[in-house]
């Protein structure tokens, strides 16, 4: 059969656009052909996995590949269900090259002919963006008013916030459209800043896409229950319910979802008031995590979201009902901690409040929420004055006279003022090329350094990422790619030479599902099954194998890694291995070993754990050619 993939590549600064094929004999999906692109053309690429359309549930992801503006290196970024509507325009790829001269809309349609329609129409944004829902609720309203006549079938819009304009960590946001209704479950590509890139690299604030191309996708259900029941001996719907069981309600914790689930079973791994809960007894972790999290912030999710069963899939069928929702707000667990427990703010209305505005204005929640995190503790210990941040607030962050409800909205409306201060450029506030270069530069005279307090991974020159939620080792990795999941999160102690053999792994695995497009909150099977299916349908098991172990290699070919730059990073990963001994009681020797080197020399020992990871890494994907 002969299978390729088809790329529409338009060029925003004069409307021009062509069409190209590639094979299989080197490319497979949106991963391997998007960074082959966005390496060699600098583009933004936008693409969907071969089962994209098809019965497999989770296959319908958009997935976003090129340089990405705050990490400054090779990344990829997904988002859920808006690959299904992009399907129907009878390509795999759309591949941006070439900048608008002003802020400017790319409209996509294909209805029933051969050709599709592309046009760049320039918007007033910063008008659009002042407006009636504000932000990206703003900019969708106003394409889908615009443009959402032309299409016979609902279309799927894609917009970028303010966020993108003023900072490297702008996001891409999308919603579902249901006969013409636009809806409130909001899916982001955030990780990245490719909002940033799609906004000052190509001119484009809004892509609307649609079409009528109907493709014999997969949908075999006596085959695909063959294939499950071979492996699994459960039919396609029993594996992916079992699988996906964390997402929708887990009875063990009798609640659902990333945000359930993960505070429900986090006990003494709190983190909070920007990451200083780590440097606290575990007796006292605990009871913050009784008092603020079980007994209030998850109960009101409990009550509201769980109890009120408000939840909804990404815009494609599927048993995960993993969008957990209260009203028109979205209740994930990483942006709820960042602008929660992190900001010091456990109270669910007022984590709504300040995730909404971060959302609105389009910022990516995890590193929106966790720079506003680091400069409240610069504010609470007087490293820098509310002035000189443009605000007019210092966070309220005594943990023994803390009110729940009063104290949890003070510094949510802080968080507010500082995401305004920051779009404003108010005070010293100037994020446009960085946290790290804009800390370099305030940091000079004051005989500290701002970034000290900062939890980041550093990648070359100037590129930064705000870790994954979870107080791990792996969360600080140095992987070709951070926050993603392309690491180990496990809360076990392993040897750094094995975590980083681990992570590479794991960067292999995700590859596997992000390459085929599917939401790896279904990766108990699909990465599995998978490569098997290819086999079965298209005849290519081993050269899909083979071509994601070279885009592994590729990607860690790009690598510039840089050892921890923050004390709070070296802080982070030592409190992580004390723990593990003095409360998890792992008597691993090897553990031991670690804590005495890092209790002789805490500075030389992280230089030691940070560079055992990266050999682990380099000599899993030094792959023969």
């Amino acid at each position: 059969m002969d299978m390729h993939q088809k790329v529409l590549f338009v060029d925003p600064a004069t409307g021009f656009y062509r069409t190209r094929k590639y094979g299989f004999d080197r490319y497979f999906g949106p991963v391997d052909l998007g960074i082959h692109l966005a390496d060699k053309a600098n583009s933004l690429n936008f693409g969907v996995g071969v089962f994209a359309g098809s019965i497999f549930p989770g296959s319908n992801r958009l997935v976003l590949t090129g340089r990405s503006p705050c990490w400054q290196g090779l990344y990829v970024s997904s988002m859920g269900g808006a690959g299904l509507v992009f399907n129907n325009l009878g390509i795999n790829m759309l591949s941006l090259v070439g900048k608008a001269h002003s802020p400017s809309v790319l409209v996509l349609n294909r209805n029933h002919g051969e050709e599709i329609e592309v046009e760049v129409v320039p918007v007033d944004v910063e008008a659009i963006w002042r407006s009636g829902r504000t932000g990206v609720y703003a900019l969708t309203d106003e394409v889908h008013r615009l443009f959402g006549g032309r299409y016979e079938r609902d279309p799927r819009i894609l917009v970028c916030g303010p966020a993108a304009g003023q900072t490297d960590m702008g996001a891409i946001m999308s919603v579902p459209i249901s006969r013409g209704k636009i809806g409130q479950v909001d899916t982001w590509a955030g990780r990245g800043g490719f909002g940033s890139a799609m906004l000052q690299q190509h001119g484009i604030v809004a892509v609307i896409y649609g079409g009528t191309v109907v493709e014999d996708d997969f949908r075999d259900h006596k085959v695909a229950d063959q294939w499950f029941q071979n492996k699994y001996n459960l039919k396609l719907h029993q594996k992916d319910l079992e699988a996906t069981s964390k997402y929708r309600f887990d009875e063990k914790f009798s609640t659902g979802g990333t945000f359930g689930v993960n505070y429900a079973g986090m006990g003494g791994k709190i983190m909070a008031f920007n990451y200083r809960t780590i440097f606290d007894t575990e007796e006292a972790r605990l009871d913050l995590h009784g008092r603020f999290i079980v007994d209030h912030y998850l109960k009101q999710f409990n009550e509201e979201t769980i109890g009120g069963k408000q939840q909804s899939t990404c815009g494609e069928p599927c048993v995960a009902v993993c969008k957990k929702m209260n009203g028109e707000f979205k209740k994930d667990y990483e942006p709820y901690q960042t602008m929660g427990p992190l900001c010091g703010i456990f109270d669910q209305r007022a984590a709504e409040k300040l995730n909404h505005r971060c959302d609105a204005m389009g910022f990516d929640g995890i590193s929106g929420g966790a720079v506003l995190a680091w400069l409240m503790e610069l504010l609470d210990v007087g490293t820098l004055t509310p002035g000189e941040l443009g605000v007019t607030r210092l966070p309220r962050w005594d943990l023994e006279r803390f009110d729940l409800i009063a104290d949890s909205l003070h510094n949510a409306e802080l968080g507010m003022e500082l995401i305004d201060a920051i779009l404003e450029r108010r005070g010293i506030l100037d994020l446009r090329e960085g946290i790290r270069k804009w800390s370099r530069i305030h940091s000079a005279g004051r005989g500290i350094n701002l970034h000290d307090s900062m939890a980041y991974i550093a990648f070359g020159r100037r590129g930064w990422m705000a870790p994954n939620q979870y107080w791990v080792a792996g969360a600080l990795a140095p992987m070709t790619v951070m926050g993603k999941y392309y690491m180990v999160y496990s809360n076990d102690f392993l040897p750094p030479r094995e975590l980083g053999r681990k992570c590479a792994g794991r960067l292999k695995a995700e590859l596997i599902l992000d390459n085929l497009g599917i939401c790896r909150f279904h990766r108990a099977w699909a990465e599995e099954l998978l490569p098997e299916v290819m086999d079965s349908l298209y005849g290519c098991r081993d050269e899909f194998l083979r071509a994601i172990s070279v885009l592994a290699s590729r990607l860690n070919s790009h690598n510039c890694p840089i050892f921890w730059e923050s004390q709070r990073d070296v802080d982070y990963v030592h409190t992580f291995l004390r723990r593990k001994r003095e409360v998890d009681g792992d008597e691993s020797p090897e553990l031991k070993l670690w804590l005495e080197k890092f209790e002789a020399d805490q500075l030389e020992a992280a230089k030691d754990f940070w560079y055992e990871m990266l050999k682990g890494i380099n000599e899993s994907l030094c792959e023969t050619f």
